[in-house]
């Protein structure tokens, strides 16, 4: 069974100007509330891909009740924990060529509403996957994830960490089954101004002796780098109309997993991820995934260890 754990839900919404000034009234020609928090969006988008998960988190007030009504109308499972407060909703303006995020902080958690999180994640079936992913809210010390690092060790928990704070390097003795930074969140972790490709590389080979099994850094619209024992892989992305970068990872991160647990290879299953999260990216919101078999033409992979793959093979 699959679990995502999204400690700091939202609702998303995109609104689309044509002339986005200050201190006058913007208004927009296009408008989209989502359901969103990143491990909520790789539960949506493996419900796309016909793959049932149940979906962890916190939740607070009307907003957090229309988070939990619109994943139920898509037939995904929910385990909330309710909180007071207000569920946080986050603005993203699309302006001609140009991208606002508004992200707000999300209400505070209780420790007694922690620890009923950390029973949910206790009680998990062995031997499941479960993915964390995001920031997280008021009152939520990030030592939270090496305790759900530590409970996923000891219930063979395959467990997935996209996550920008820099515990995540405490996370990897416990083994997590994959980490998904991407190129900023890696330099952040080594105190690093920015990244080549080699580099990448480097800190990826680095996280892996740390206790990683497999390591995925996304590079925004130059693709991607996977790493664990046996590949080295760099897939290619695909140029286009940017509308929505905010939810592209998530998309990737799901299909990936996915396409592996189905059985691809390592290499066709990043084509299709790389694809994925381009069809997001160019989408208002989540991708319906209707143009993935067109994108996957358009990405190849270079084995970094010699070699290039094309998504049409």
């Amino acid at each position: 069974m699959i679990y995502t754990c999204t400690l700091n839900p939202a609702i998303d919404l995109f609104v689309a100007t044509k002339d986005f000034q200050p201190d006058k009234v913007n208004r927009t020609f296009d408008e989209d509330y989502q359901a969103n928090g990143k491990g909520i969006n790789v539960s949506i988008i493996l419900k796309k891909l016909g793959v049932d998960s149940t979906a962890l988190g916190f939740i607070a007030g009307f907003t957090g009740t229309y988070i939990n009504d619109e994943l139920k109308k898509l037939d995904i499972e929910t385990e909330f924990v309710e909180i007071d407060g207000i569920t946080r909703v986050n603005i993203f303006v699309h302006n001609i060529d140009q991208e606002y995020k508004i992200v707000n902080r999300g209400p505070k958690v209780e420790k007694k509403s922690i620890l009923q999180m950390l029973q949910k994640i206790k009680e998990l079936p062995d031997q499941s996957m479960l993915f964390v992913s995001g920031s997280l809210p008021q009152g939520v010390d990030e030592s939270i994830y090496e305790e759900i690092s530590k409970i996923s060790q000891q219930k063979d928990i395959d467990l997935v960490l996209d996550i920008s704070s820099n515990k995540l390097l405490n996370c990897l003795p416990y083994h997590p089954y994959l980490i998904k930074p991407n190129k900023e969140e890696l330099a952040q972790f080594y105190n690093k101004e920015e990244l080549s490709d080699d580099e990448v590389v480097e800190l990826g080979y680095d996280l892996l002796n740390k206790g990683a099994r497999r390591v995925l850094v996304s590079l925004g619209e130059e693709g991607a780098i996977y790493i664990d024992e046996s590949h080295l892989l760099k897939v290619s992305s695909v140029k286009g109309n940017v509308v929505n970068s905010a939810c592209a990872g998530d998309t990737m991160l799901a299909m990936f997993i996915q396409k592996v647990q189905a059985g691809f290879t390592i290499e066709k299953a990043l084509i299709y991820a790389s694809a994925a999260g381009a069809s997001t990216a160019f989408s208002k919101g989540l991708s319906d995934l209707s143009d993935i078999d067109e994108l996957v033409n358009k990405i190849h992979i270079d084995n970094l260890k010699g070699g290039i793959e094309n998504g049409s093979n």
